[in-house]
C-alpha cells in the first residue's frame, strides 16, 4: 500500500455536514417564507406564521417539532457545541420552512379505491395519508395526487405488508429544478419530479407487469411533456419482494422520460440515479456547499467519506482548485452518477479525482492518510467506532508513519 506522506502532521479539517430531513404541513392559509435569518438575529417571540399548523402532526411521524419552526429545540444544543469546540462563526439559516422538500420516500397501503400515501404513524407500520404536505416541494403533492388517481383508475392494489400481496408499495418523488430555458428565479417552482415505483415483484417480467406499465403510461399521459401541465420529469420502477423493512431493491428500470436527472448545487451540475442518495432541501444543501467551501483551502488533497455520487467533493474540486479528491462509498450505484458528473465539471478543473467502492469504516487510515481535508457526510446510524477512532489518532499514526519512513 502506498501513502502520501507529509513532513508534518497536516492541519487537519472535519466537516459533518447533513442538511437534516423532516417533514411538515402547511398553515391553513398561504404565508410568506421568512427571509434566511442567522442565529443572532432570530427572535424570542416567534410570530404566528413560524408555527405548523398541521392537521397530521400527532399521527404523521415526520414531524416533531410544531411551534417556533424558525428556532428548533436542538439550536441551541447545536451552538452550544460548536462554541464548545472553539468555533465561534456557526450560523443558523431558516431557508425555506415550507416546500422546501425536493425528494420524499413514501410508503403505499389501504387499498386500490381509497389509496394511502404517506409515512408511518410513530412507532407502528401503518401508512398516515398525507396529501397536500406543504414539507413537500408543490410538485411532489400534485405528483402525489396524479398517483392516486392512477391507482383508483387502473385498479393497482397496493402492498398488503402482513401478506406480501399487492402490487405497489412505495413511491420515491425526487424533483429536479435544473431548467437552462428558465429565468433562475422560476427555476424552483416549475421543477419537475422523478417518479419512481416500488413495485412487489421479481423484475418487469412479473405478473402484474402490465399494471404497472399502465399505471407508468397514466403518469406520462397526465403529466409528461405533452401532457397539459408537464409535471413528470421521469418514470422508474424498482423491484422488490423482500419482507424486511428495506424500501429498494436492487432491480432498476428506467420506464418513461427522460432518463438523466440534473441538478445545480455549490456551483456544478449534478447528475443523480434514482438509487442514488440525494439531499432532501435542495437550496440549504446549496447554501451549505457554498459556505462550505469557504473553510477549504486551495489546493488541498480531500478525502470525501460516505460520498454518495461525489457531490460535496467535485464541488470543491471545482472552486476552490484542490490537488485531489478522493470520494469513497458504499453504494456502487452512485459511480454512474458520479462519471457523468465529472464529464459536465468546468475545463479548467485540474484534479486527480478518484471514487472508490468501499466502506469507510473498513481500514479507514487508508483514506485519511496525505489528506488535507476530510469531509463526512454520515449515514443516519451515525459514525462507526472505528472511523472515530482513526479520526482521533490520524496525527499520531501519520507521524508513525513518517518517523518510519526517514528510517529506510
Amino acid at each position: 500500500m502506498t501513502l502520501r506522506l507529509v513532513s508534518a502532521p497536516p492541519s487537519f479539517s472535519l466537516f459533518s455536514c447533513r442538511a437534516t430531513a423532516s417533514t411538515a404541513l402547511p398553515p391553513p392559509t398561504p404565508t410568506p417564507t421568512p427571509a434566511p435569518t442567522l442565529i443572532s438575529s432570530i427572535p424570542q417571540s416567534p410570530p404566528l406564521t413560524c408555527a405548523l399548523h398541521c392537521p397530521h402532526f400527532q399521527s404523521c411521524s415526520g414531524c416533531t417539532h410544531e411551534f417556533n419552526l424558525h428556532r428548533p429545540v436542538i439550536l441551541d444544543d447545536a451552538t452550544n457545541f460548536f462554541r464548545k469546540h472553539g468555533v465561534s462563526d456557526f450560523t443558523f439559516d431558516t431557508c425555506k420552512l415550507w416546500g422546501w422538500r425536493c425528494r420524499a420516500k413514501l410508503a403505499v397501503r389501504g387499498s386500490s379505491t381509497e389509496p394511502l400515501i404517506g409515512l408511518y404513524e410513530e412507532g407502528t407500520h401503518n401508512v398516515v395519508d398525507i396529501p397536500q404536505c406543504q414539507a413537500h416541494h408543490p410538485n411532489i403533492n400534485a405528483a402525489v395526487e396524479l398517483l392516486r388517481r392512477g391507482i383508483i383508475e387502473i385498479g393497482v392494489e397496493p402492498y398488503i405488508e402482513d401478506e406480501g400481496t399487492g402490487d405497489l408499495r412505495y413511491v420515491q418523488m425526487a424533483v429536479t429544478t435544473y431548467n437552462t430555458s428558465l429565468p433562475a428565479a422560476q427555476r424552483y417552482k416549475n421543477g419537475k419530479v422523478q417518479v419512481t415505483l416500488v413495485w412487489n415483484s421479481r423484475n418487469e417480467n412479473s405478473p402484474g407487469s402490465d399494471k404497472l406499465n399502465a399505471l407508468a403510461n397514466f403518469l406520462w399521459k397526465n403529466g409528461g411533456q405533452r401532457s397539459r401541465l408537464h409535471l413528470i420529469h421521469s418514470v422508474w420502477a424498482n423491484f422488490q419482494t423482500s419482507t424486511n423493512n428495506i424500501i429498494f431493491g436492487n432491480k432498476w428500470r428506467h420506464l418513461l422520460g427522460e432518463r438523466d436527472f440534473w441538478e445545480h448545487v455549490g456551483g456544478i451540475d449534478v447528475s443523480l440515479a434514482p438509487s442514488s442518495f440525494g439531499q432532501a432541501n435542495t437550496r440549504a444543501f446549496d447554501a451549505l456547499l457554498r459556505r462550505l467551501q469557504k473553510y477549504v483551502p486551495y489546493e488541498s488533497d480531500v478525502a470525501d467519506l460516505y460520498a454518495g455520487a461525489g457531490v460535496i467533493g467535485l464541488s470543491l474540486a471545482a472552486t476552490r482548485k484542490c490537488r485531489s479528491i478522493k470520494c469513497i462509498e458504499i453504494n456502487k450505484e452512485s459511480k454512474a452518477s458520479f462519471e457523468k458528473t465529472i464529464e459536465r465539471l468546468p475545463a479548467t478543473v485540474d484534479s486527480s479525482i478518484t471514487w472508490h467502492h468501499a466502506d469507510a469504516s473498513k481500514e479507514p487510515f487508508l483514506w485519511l492518510l496525505g489528506s488535507d481535508v476530510v469531509v463526512i457526510d454520515p449515514p443516519r446510524k451515525g459514525l462507526d467506532a472505528s472511523l472515530i477512532d482513526a479520526l482521533k489518532n490520524i496525527s499520531s499514526v501519520e507521524r508513525k508513519a513518517f518517523s518510519s519512513s526517514g528510517r529506510l
